[in-house]
């Protein structure tokens, strides 16, 4: 089976692109990942990336402007021959040249229910509202923050006595779910993008992640 190479663009911790990795190590995954960057060269998931034996490089945002640190990156995409990059925290906004030359082959993880609450503070904004179902979605990248179109969601239920951090905690758990379950449909091929509409053709051998609902903590 031919595997999708796969980048991934951090800036911390990389919980997402820790999922990811796991996933990855499966035989029957349709994405190997070939490359992780981050734009912080102290970034904790750099040193889980090569713990998993994945190739990594790291830049300092702070010594280049916003085209110099995306030409080094895409540098080094190019030369690890990714085919789809995945954003996994990573806290640099993207210039209108990247997002054109990756569209439809980058994809992001947002902590909503899109389109609802984009932006930051989701958890907050959600308990501030008084919904019922928060949750997370993935979702092709355009210029426009936290746009572009959906590929899969999880929903999690808002509790009695939550909080932010509590939920918070609920909605990163099913993110480590739904980020490998979406990176298996754009490898695969089942979710591609058809103008500005995302098509998805059956999921065959692909799960959905389970449960849909996250248990709370």
């Amino acid at each position: 089976m031919k595997r999708t190479r796969v980048g991934i663009l951090i800036s911390g911790g990389g919980s997402n692109m820790s999922a990811l990795i796991a996933a990855s190590q499966k035989p029957d995954y349709p994405a190997e990942i070939a490359i992780v960057a981050s734009s912080r060269p102290d970034a904790g998931g750099l040193d889980k990336a090569r713990a998993a034996g994945v190739p990594s490089v790291a830049f300092d945002h702070r010594l280049h402007d916003r085209a110099g640190l995306e030409m080094a990156v895409d540098a080094e995409l190019e030369a690890a021959g990714v085919e789809l990059v995945c954003l996994a925290g990573w806290m640099r906004l993207l210039s209108p040249y990247f997002v054109e030359k990756w569209k439809n082959r980058l994809i992001n993880i947002h902590p909503a229910l899109l389109p609802s609450f984009r932006g930051l503070h989701t958890h907050q904004r959600a308990l501030d509202e008084g919904v019922t179902l928060h949750g997370c979605t993935v979702h092709f990248v355009r210029q426009e923050v936290d746009t572009g179109p959906i590929i899969a969601q999880a929903a999690v239920p808002i509790l009695p006595g939550d909080d932010a951090e509590r939920l918070a905690a609920r909605v990163l758990a099913a993110e480590h779910r739904l980020y490998p379950h979406a990176l298996a449909l754009v490898a695969s091929g089942r979710a591609r993008v058809d103008g500005e509409r995302m098509v998805l053709t059956a999921a065959g051998d692909i799960p959905a992640p389970e449960p849909l609902f996250s248990p709370a903590l």
